[in-house]
């Protein structure tokens, strides 16, 4: 089992797999990759990686991009991870773009459940946000998802300022409609831009609102999000990551970038650990699990430099 220094256990790995994307969300964060190589592991790459995670005690596995369906070996990636021993949760984030391809093959191959970028119902606002005409593409993977049976299906909507923020109401009829899970997300920015001034807001008000309407909530281990089941049985989960410290505090989760690099924490890209190269020069396990040690012994809350981090 890896644990940091400051006591918090790491059981998941985000693996970006590609940084290429057929969208230009004019918000990415490309996952906190500020200089994006299109270098990309191999299959088999891939699943060393994630072996030598396992052995360690990591037993979940998210794949993103970049959007990780423009792969076409995504499913032989999945099916890879889905063989090792002590992974029992494999999840995707997409912009489902291509899901409605992919989501019976990705289910046979051993994908468990998946999230998909939505921030809008209005198709205009859509090619806005995304700069391409994709909505009802999406619209239909999505439900191809829901009738594959990955469970469950999560919609991401990224409240942005000025351009969604009145259709929570919708976003939740249109999850309640299709048996989907509603994720609500403050948007996130590795560094404070004209961008992030523009478009971000802060979503408390909307989490109240949620919650006053909720007839159960649930605090999640991941970063202690909550989750708020309404009475028709709906479920709205919030992301606030930006300036909160109790998401730093429940951190369970290592990233690997597109290239290969342990990265310990989103928001920091002077502590990486190059994997891939060390594979490619032919190392053994006992090497790379050294990799993913000193990898966790990187992790620093953070909030920790600013003193706003509770211990």
């Amino acid at each position: 089992m890896l644990r940091d220094s400051f006591g918090r256990i790491i059981k998941n790995i985000r693996i970006s797999v590609t940084q290429r994307c057929n969208f230009r969300c004019f918000y990415c964060h490309r996952e906190g990759e500020e200089n994006p190589s299109y270098c990309e592991m191999l299959p088999e790459e891939i699943e060393r990686i994630v072996r030598v995670a396992a052995s360690l005690g990591i037993n979940e596995v998210k794949l993103t991009g970049g959007e990780p369906l423009l792969r076409d070996d995504i499913v032989e990636i999945v099916d890879r991870i889905s063989r090792i021993p002590g992974i029992n949760d494999i999840s995707m984030t997409t912009n489902g773009f291509f899901l409605e391809d992919y989501a019976d093959d990705l289910k046979r191959a051993g994908l468990m459940r998946v999230n998909v970028s939505l921030d809008t119902l209005d198709p205009e606002k859509f090619k806005m946000i995304t700069g391409v005409d994709g909505h009802e593409s999406v619209i239909r993977g999505i439900i191809k998802a829901v009738n594959a049976d990955l469970k469950p299906v999560k919609v991401n909507m990224v409240i942005l300022r000025g351009i969604n923020e009145d259709e929570v109401s919708s976003m939740i009829t249109f999850a309640r409609d299709n048996n989907l899970i509603l994720q609500i997300i403050e948007f996130e920015r590795p560094r404070i831009d004209a961008v992030y001034q523009r478009y971000h807001i802060d979503i408390a008000d909307i989490e109240d609102k949620i919650k006053k309407r909720a007839v159960k909530t649930t605090v999640r281990s991941m970063h202690h999000r909550r989750k708020y089941t309404l009475d028709d049985h709906t479920e709205v989960e919030f992301v606030r990551p930006m300036h909160n410290t109790d998401f730093c505090l429940h951190c369970s989760r290592i990233r690997l970038t597109s290239d290969g690099k342990l990265k310990p924490c989103l928001f920091k890209n002077d502590n990486l650990i190059d994997v891939l190269g060390p594979i490619r020069r032919g190392v053994d396990d006992n090497y790379l699990k050294d990799l993913f040690i000193e990898a966790v012994k990187r992790r620093r809350p953070y909030f920790y430099n600013n003193n706003l981090y509770l211990s």
